[in-house]
């Protein structure tokens, strides 16, 4: 049975929790993750560890171990740019497609204030499980790295 517990600024997890969070999502978004330093990063703040707006992580187990998890930053503003971002989603590789995601996205959805933006990268198969819970693409996303 998968169980889910969440995590916020309130209720935030150990130090040991973030490590494992931070290496699970390292590990399982595969290609289309981040270096750890920055998925470490996002976990602060949604923890508020710094001045931020905060958020929220969502983590899925099964038998005590890790199957998925999320990570919801807000962003502060509201209407024309979303009042949520949600940063990270990963499941466990070996178990994809058995419906892990959606229930990640679901809770996240339910635990949200105001809209949720995302990033996906187009050939990323996820993609079809976010337009089938409402997520649709408006913009192509640019930027410049300075």
């Amino acid at each position: 049975m998968i169980t889910t517990k969440m995590y916020t600024p309130a209720n935030k997890p150990s130090e040991q929790e973030k490590e494992e969070l931070a290496e699970f999502l390292f590990q399982h978004l595969e290609q289309f993750g981040d270096p750890k330093p920055d998925i470490e990063k996002c976990i602060d703040y949604a923890m508020k560890e710094t001045p931020t707006f905060g958020g929220f992580i969502i983590k899925a187990t099964q038998d005590n171990q890790i199957v998925g998890s999320v990570i919801v930053n807000q962003t502060g503003m509201k209407d024309y740019i979303p009042e949520n971002i949600l940063v990270y989603i990963a499941t466990h590789k070996d178990i994809r497609g058995k419906g892990v995601g959606k229930l990640l996205m679901q809770e996240a959805i339910k635990n949200t204030e105001g809209s949720i933006a995302l990033h996906v990268e187009p050939d990323n198969p996820a993609r079809f499980l976010y337009e089938k819970v409402g997520f649709s693409s408006k913009y192509v996303e640019m930027r410049l790295k300075k």
